[in-house]
Formats: structure tokens, sequence, C-alpha cells
């Protein structure tokens, strides 16, 4: 067999394997989600939203910043300009793991009793 056919054949072993891997972990995922319900599933997605509205934000004051420090005049007024940038990415931190902080709470402690009692 040539190197290029044995590449070829391990490749795809390993393919199937992970793919075999995926399945299962599917299969044990999707009967998971059964159980936790619609409430945990909203949940769960709004606190996606609020993490992909998080990095939104902070990367729009990354541009803003880059920006500004393109137009900026001297020295002085770019050192204000990072201060500034590095205070507002301070507050948005906090901010943030703050929320974050309580939609997790929310999502453990209310939502587990949502969830069907054991039998």
């Amino acid at each position: 067999m040539a190197a290029d056919d044995k590449h070829d054949a391990a490749m795809k072993d390993a393919t199937e394997a992970v793919n075999d891997i995926m399945v299962q972990y599917q299969k044990m995922g999707l009967n998971a989600l059964t159980l936790m319900g619609g409430d945990l599933a909203e949940r769960m997605s709004d606190m996606g939203a609020e993490m992909l509205d998080f990095f939104t934000k902070r990367v729009k004051a990354d541009v803003e910043l880059q920006h500004k420090l393109l137009h900026c005049r001297d020295l002085n007024e770019m050192q204000h300009l990072q201060a500034e940038y590095m205070q507002l990415a301070i507050n948005h931190y906090t901010e943030e793991s703050s929320k974050m902080f309580e939609m997790g709470t929310a999502f453990w402690m209310n939502g587990l009793s949502s969830l069907p009692p054991k039998k």
C-alpha cells in the first residue's frame, strides 16, 4: 500500500471514530434536553444572547478606540483615549459579570425546580 493510501485510510478511520463519538454525545445531549424542558432551554438562549450582545459592545468599543487613535494629534490625547478605553472596559466587564452571575443564579436556582422529579 502506498504512503498516500495509508494516510487516506488512517484519515478515514479517524474521521469515522470522531463521527461515532459525536453521534454518541448528540444522543446523550438530546436526551438531556428533553429533561430540561423549554424554560431551561430559553434561559440558556437568553444567556447566549446576552454574551453575544456583550461581545458586540466590546468590539464596537475596540473599533471606536482605533478610529480615535488614528485621528489623535499628540501623545497626551492618546494617553487620555487609552485611559478612557480602559475605564470603559472595566465598567463593561464589571457590569457584564454581574448580569451573567444573576442570570446563572436564576438559571440554576429557578431552572432546577422545573426539572421533573426523579423516579
